[in-house]
Formats: structure tokens, C-alpha cells, sequence
């Protein structure tokens, strides 16, 4: 087998940058990436040999932690099934079944492929359904890679919006405006200038892209009575927060119910998977219903569903939340007093299973005060994390997920680490 370095330099003549996802190529921490070569619990092991306690759990994914028996089990008979079949299964209706069970604001949802294939489908449902054709989303907030969401504020702050990657052209930036998080009057303002053009508000209700940053008390809500008053669609990506904060994902944790919701990640249960749902009214856009197009070869996968439905039957017992916000509490706690002893400015921000370590005294509220961290501080510090067999995401502006598979010894491993880790950095 081939060692890390021998296959990064292979992947860089045959990959773009080495990686099929910029952020993997670690140049938010530099160096170069390591290759896994295989996961079980809450660790993984490098193709070099080396085993890593892991809290990036393919990016929130793996609630169950990595080749959890049952989702193996449950991977492994539908395999011998098939693979795919291009028609429907029973499997997508009992996926279908689940999530609407779990969340009072779906009655129709359709399966798709990824977080970004359900955001993008679920603006387009908004903007067909209303007729309108604004879009505002968060700066700081991430919603997959479509043109429509690859933007960031310009000169003009909230009512003017540029390209934030080459090859999305600016008329169409200019139909998405940008707001800060958490910052309701700006949101206000926007709807004042603009309300009767806005087809749908979209936003993470636990931002989990720029590093988490919970909603303030009243954001929420306040985006709720705003979207009402404009018969305007409020989308929730719950793609990250979706059976991974609660059951019912952020809408049960806050008590705000979304129009259309964005799912992801863990109904996949580490396999390729989204999903976009809202009110029977709304659904009945999409195609063969209505005139909104959508479609997809491998939506409904059966392997990704039969992933999927494995993990949420071990999440239905509500108690397993309380266990994961309580190892999420004791390594925010191991990373607040290893950061005093240390005296390294850090603020933790934690909502359940999903916390981040700011290198920046608080609070961090939006993404404005997330930039304020020092990303030099944390790059070395990724790095002597990784050196004590700790992977963290490489970047500073990620969330760290514990899983089901983390043990309280695991979290007394990981903030030692980090006390360590720091007086080091």
C-alpha cells in the first residue's frame, strides 16, 4: 500500500489540488493531507500506520461513529439487493415516512443526492411557487456550491451581493442578498427596500460553516413573523443540524418551524444523501405535480437509505441526545479551562454534538466576529492536535462533532491533548 505522501503527489497529477473537496487539502492549516485507510468508532487509522481519536466524523455525518454494525449490516443486504434501480423502493418510503414523522413541517419530501442538491432545489421550488425572484441568505453561512449561493456581501452590505467564485456571473449574484447572522434589523431593512421581490429567506439555524454560532433568542422567530408578514418562504438548511441537535433536528430545539427544510449528512448515515420537505401546498410544485422541475438518477439510493434508516432507528430513543450533549459539555469544558491554563484567547461555542474553538475572545456571533480568530494559532494548533492523535477539522472555521462512539476516556484523551496542544501552539 501506498504511503500518504506517494499518494497525495499521485492524486495532485490527477485531481485538482490533490482532493475532491478543497477544504481536505488542508490549506486552511497547510501541510499536506493524510490518506485514511479505514474507520471503526471514534477513531480512524492513515494509510501510514497511524490512528487518529476522530471529531470530524466525515464532517457531522457519523452520529454512530465510523462502521457502526448496523449501518454496515444494513449497507452490506441491500448491496446484495442491488445497488441501484433507477425505480422506486420501499426503502425511500419508509426514509420518507421517518422524516416526515420527525418533523411537523414536512408532509411531502423527495430524496436527492447531497446537501447542495437539496438547497439548490429547494430555492428554486420558492422562486417557482411565489413567482419572485430574490434570494437572502447569511454572510458566513453555507448552502452547498450552486451559483446562487456563491456569493458574499459588496460594497453596498446587505442589498448588494458579488460573485464569491469565478464562473457565477453577476446578474445572477445580484438576485441573492446578504445579511449578517443574527442581525435582524438588517434582515428588516432588506424587506423594506425589497420585500415584494423575495421568493424565500434561506439559513443554517445553528450556522455550522463558519464555525458554529447559535442563533440569538429571537432570531429565529423573529425570521419566522418577517417571512409571514412577505408570504415569503423561510428555508431551514438543517443539512449539519438535522437528527444531529435533536430528533426534530433545530425546529424542535428552538420551537420554530421552517416552510421548506434542507436535510443532509446523518439521514445518510455516511453515504451520499440529501433531502428537501415542506408543506403539502408547497411540494405539490415540484414534478410530476407541479411545474417545478427536479430530478435525479440516483436519488433514494437504496444503499444511502438503507444507511440512513439504520442510524435513525438508534436515534429515536431521545436519550441518546442527552448522552451526546453531555460528552459535547465535557470536551467544551476540557478545551475552556485547557485554553485558561494556557491563556490563549478562546471562545467555545457548543450546541449539543457540535462545538468550535475560536482562537478570539468572544462572543462570536456572526461571521464578522468568527474572522476575528486567529487562524495561524489554530493552524499550529491543528497540527499538534493531530501530532497527539487528535483530528479536528483543517480549518478554523468548521464545527468538531462528537459521536456515539466517543467514550468519556476519549474526551478526557482529546482536552488533555488540547492542554498540551496549546502550550504548544
Amino acid at each position: 500500500m501506498r504511503d500518504s505522501k506517494s499518494l497525495f503527489e499521485a492524486a495532485c497529477r490527477r485531481i485538482p489540488g490533490g482532493v475532491n473537496s478543497p477544504v481536505r487539502a488542508f490549506r486552511g492549516v497547510g501541510g499536506d493531507p493524510f490518506f485514511v485507510a479505514y474507520g471503526k468508532g471514534a477513531r480512524i487509522w492513515d494509510v501510514d500506520g497511524r490512528s487518529y481519536l476522530d471529531f470530524l466524523g466525515s464532517w457531522g455525518s457519523l452520529i454512530l461513529g465510523h462502521a457502526a454494525p448496523s449501518v454496515v449490516a444494513a449497507v452490506t443486504e441491500a448491496a446484495a439487493r442491488g445497488t441501484s434501480y433507477g425505480a422506486p423502493t420501499g426503502l425511500e418510503v419508509e426514509m420518507a415516512e421517518a422524516i416526515t414523522a420527525a418533523y411537523p413541517s414536512i408532509e411531502l419530501v423527495r430524496l436527492v443526492s447531497s446537501g447542495t442538491e437539496a438547497a439548490m432545489s429547494a430555492i428554486r421550488l420558492a422562486r417557482g411557487a411565489t413567482g419572485r425572484p430574490l434570494l437572502v441568505k447569511f454572510d458566513g453561512c453555507y448552502h452547498g456550491h450552486a451559483d446562487s449561493l456563491l456569493v458574499k456581501a459588496g460594497s453596498g452590505g446587505a442589498t448588494f451581493s458579488i460573485p464569491d467564485s469565478a464562473g457565477v456571473p453577476e446578474p445572477l449574484a445580484h438576485l441573492t442578498l446578504t445579511a449578517p447572522f443574527n442581525d435582524l434589523d438588517a434582515v428588516r431593512a432588506i424587506f423594506r427596500e425589497r420585500g415584494r421581490e423575495i421568493a424565500a429567506v434561506i439559513v443554517e439555524p445553528v450556522a455550522g460553516n463558519m464555525g458554529v454560532v447559535p442563533p440569538r433568542p429571537g432570531f429565529l422567530e423573529g425570521l419566522r413573523k418577517l417571512t409571514l408578514a412577505h408570504d415569503t418562504v423561510l428555508i431551514f438548511d438543517e443539512v449539519i443540524t438535522g437528527f444531529r441537535v435533536a430528533y426534530g433536528g433545530a425546529q424542535e430545539l428552538y420551537g420554530v418551524r421552517a416552510d421548506l427544510t434542507c436535510l443532509g449528512k446523518v439521514i445518510g448515515g455516511g453515504l451520499p444523501v440529501g433531502a428537501y420537505g415542506g408543506s403539502r401546498r408547497l411540494m405539490s410544485h415540484v414534478a410530476p405535480l407541479g411545474s417545478v422541475y427536479q430530478a435525479g438518477t440516483l436519488s433514494g439510493n437504496p444503499l444511502a437509505v438503507a444507511a440512513g434508516l439504520a442510524t435513525l432507528a438508534q436515534l429515536r430513543d431521545r436519550d441518546v441526545y442527552k448522552r451526546l450533549d453531555a460528552l459535547g459539555g465535557e470536551l467544551e469544558r476540557g478545551l475552556r479551562n485547557a485554553a485558561e491554563q494556557a491563556h490563549v484567547p478562546m471562545t467555545v461555542n457548543r450546541v449539543g454534538s457540535m462545538l468550535t474553538a475560536f482562537f478570539c475572545g468572544g462572543p462570536v456571533t456572526d461571521y464578522a466576529s468568527a474572522r476575528r480568530s486567529d487562524t495561524k494559532r489554530y493552524a499550529r494548533y491543528f497540527h499538534a492536535m493531530l501530532e497527539r492523535g487528535v483530528f479536528l477539522a483543517p480549518s478554523q472555521f468548521e464545527a468538531a462533532f462528537v459521536s456515539l462512539a466517543h467514550t468519556d476516556a476519549d474526551i478526557a484523551l482529546a482536552a488533555g491533548a488540547a492542554a498540551q496542544a496549546l502550550a504548544a501552539a
